[in-house]
C-alpha cells in the first residue's frame, strides 16, 4: 500500500492573500493539532506547480468514521485563536473523506499529477476497473513514478465551527494521484495515457488536472513524541516564530 490505510481526508483550496502565515499555522500548529485527533495518521501539504488551487493537503486516516467521531468534531467545534483568524481566508475549498478505491506502488515522490473527476452515471465500477485495477499499477511501476491511488468519496462530514468561519465546502469529487520523483515524466505518463480522449472512452467526465511539489509531511507518532507546540501571540506570528526567552 502507498498509503498508511485505506482511507483518507483530501483538501483543494486558495488562500486570500500573503500565504507565508498559512504555511506557518499549518505547520506549526494545525498539523500537530489533527495528528493529535485519534484515527488520524499522517498529514501531507502540496503545492501547485501547474494548474490550481494552490493546496493539496492529505490526511491519512484509520477509517472514513473518523468523520464522525466525537473527538474530531469537537476539534473542528472549538477552533483556536489562529485557526479562527485564517478560516476565514480560505477560498474554493473542495473538502471531504474518501475511501482507497485502488493503490498501487509504495512511497511519496516529491511531485503529484492530481486528477479530480466525475465517472458518468452507471460506470463507477468500470472507472475503477479501469483507473484503479488496470492503470495505476501500469503507472507506479514507470520510471519516475513511485506510487498511485484512486480515491473514492464519501457522503460529506457535518458542518462544523471551522467550516461556518470560511464558509461551506465544495463536493468532494473523485481523485486519483500519481506520485513521482520526476515531474516532467508525471507530465508525460498523464497526458499519454490518461488524456481526455482515454479518460471519456472509459467514462470519465468533469476533469481537473493539477501538479503539485511536495512542501511539508508529519505524522501521527512524530506527534506522539512531541510536545504540543504553546500558542503564539500576534507579535510572535508576526515575527516569525516564538521569542528566544519563552
Amino acid at each position: 500500500m502507498a498509503q498508511c490505510s485505506d482511507a483518507a481526508m483530501v483538501l483543494f483550496y486558495d488562500i486570500d492573500g500573503e500565504t507565508s502565515d498559512h504555511d506557518y499555522w499549518h505547520s506549526y500548529e494545525h498539523f500537530h493539532e489533527r495528528l493529535s485527533v485519534p484515527g488520524f495518521l499522517r498529514a501531507t501539504r502540496w503545492i501547485a506547480t501547474k494548474g490550481a488551487p494552490r493546496y493539496l493537503v492529505t490526511y491519512e486516516v484509520t477509517d472514513v468514521d473518523v468523520a464522525r467521531s466525537q473527538p474530531y468534531l469537537d476539534r473542528l467545534n472549538a477552533p483556536s485563536d489562529w485557526t479562527s483568524e485564517m478560516m476565514p481566508r480560505f477560498r474554493g475549498m473542495v473538502r471531504g473523506f474518501c475511501r482507497v478505491a485502488a493503490s498501487a506502488g509504495f512511497g511519496l515522490g516529491r511531485s503529484v499529477a492530481a486528477l479530480r473527476f466525475t465517472p458518468e452515471d452507471g460506470r463507477e465500477q468500470a472507472v475503477i476497473d479501469w483507473l484503479g485495477g488496470q492503470m495505476a499499477p501500469f503507472l507506479a511501476s514507470q520510471r519516475g513514478a513511485v506510487s498511485a491511488q484512486l480515491l473514492r468519496p464519501e457522503p460529506p462530514p457535518p458542518m462544523t465551527r471551522e467550516q461556518a468561519l470560511r464558509g461551506a465546502d465544495q463536493a468532494m469529487p473523485w481523485v486519483f494521484l500519481l506520485h513521482g520523483y520526476d515531474p516532467d515524466t508525471l507530465d508525460l505518463l498523464r497526458k499519454t495515457y490518461l488524456g481526455a480522449q482515454h479518460l471519456k472512452e472509459h467514462g470519465i467526465k468533469d476533469v481537473t488536472v493539477g501538479r503539485y511539489t511536495f512542501h511539508s509531511t508529519a505524522s501521527a507518532q512524530e506527534v506522539r513524541r512531541t510536545e504540543k507546540p504553546r500558542a503564539l501571540s500576534q507579535a510572535e506570528r508576526n515575527s516569525g516564530g516564538p521569542d528566544l526567552d519563552q
